[in-house]
């Protein structure tokens, strides 16, 4: 299976580690480290380096709980990294949900729109069919971050995140964006208690079967993985890859890290001992 983007076919017969650059100074888990343009290029470049199949950059914080910013301020943020990032010979991908940011990056020439929203938003449907080829990422979340923990009650998590995300999936698809561009992302930590996110996790091949489409999963420094190790946000190295491997084993296409080299190192020796 590949997923087509604006430059790259991306092939996915092989797990693929997503780089999370947060341009942003209240991120979860490394807000303020890389709120410059330069250090945010260069973490970047680290990124490359230490094996990141795809960069991921993102103004605005959506851990729970966080406020929406200002759209200049957003764009402020994010265009001249991925400007710069464009450069480095891999898939970048703008992290957002406000379309006339997303205007800005394609323009660009960014490959991949990553929107937690799922293109929800007046007009960012309009604005990724309106482009030849793009690759999407549509993302479950009930509410918006600052409100999404409240809406967390679910009957069967694992059969309300696949309803929601096949239906997305036809309704982006019927607005001309072609099956091939789009990934699809369960959600961890977003309008999800830890027993919601265990159970995708547990049960993820019952979503992956019921999906048409790859699935994306960022599990990286989560809370979830904070409450079963009683470790800090930047002592979940170990249990992020853990769950990173456990993802890719249950089927998923690509992870969402912040941790890539130990994530690429883990994978291959998964890989060599348990890929097909």
């Amino acid at each position: 299976m590949h997923w087509q983007t604006t430059r790259f076919r991306i092939d996915l017969s092989r797990p693929r580690v997503m780089g999370i650059v947060n341009v942003t100074p209240d991120s979860f888990s490394d807000g303020g480290r890389h709120g410059t343009t330069a250090a945010a290029l260069a973490h970047c470049e680290r990124l490359v380096e230490e094996g990141a199949d795809l960069l991921d950059i993102g103004g605005e914080s959506t851990r729970p709980g966080a406020a929406s910013i200002v759209v200049a301020e957003e764009a402020a943020r994010v265009l001249p990294v991925i400007e710069g990032a464009l450069r480095l010979g891999v898939p970048v991908s703008v992290d957002t949900s406000e379309p006339a940011v997303m205007r800005a990056a394609l323009a660009l020439g960014v490959d991949i729109v990553n929107d937690v929203r799922a293109l929800r938003r007046p007009s960012a449907l309009a604005c990724v069919a309106e482009h030849p080829s793009a690759g999407v990422c549509l993302m479950h979340m009930r509410g918006d971050p600052a409100t999404m923990q409240a809406q967390a009650e679910y009957g069967d998590v694992v059969a309300e995140v696949g309803d929601f995300l096949v239906q997305r999936a036809a309704e982006v698809m019927s607005a001309g964006v072609a099956a091939e561009r789009i990934v699809l992302d369960p959600g961890i930590g977003f309008a999800k208690r830890p027993e919601h996110n265990l159970a995708l996790l547990r049960r993820q091949r019952e979503l992956v079967a019921r999906l048409s489409r790859p699935l994306l999963v960022g599990w990286s420094r989560k809370g979830t993985l904070g409450l079963l190790t009683g470790r800090a946000i930047h002592e979940r190295l170990a249990a992020s890859v853990a769950a990173a491997l456990a993802a890719v084993h249950h089927g998923a296409a690509v992870v969402r890290v912040h941790d890539v080299a130990a994530t690429v190192d883990a994978l291959k020796v998964w890989q060599a001992a348990c890929g097909d």
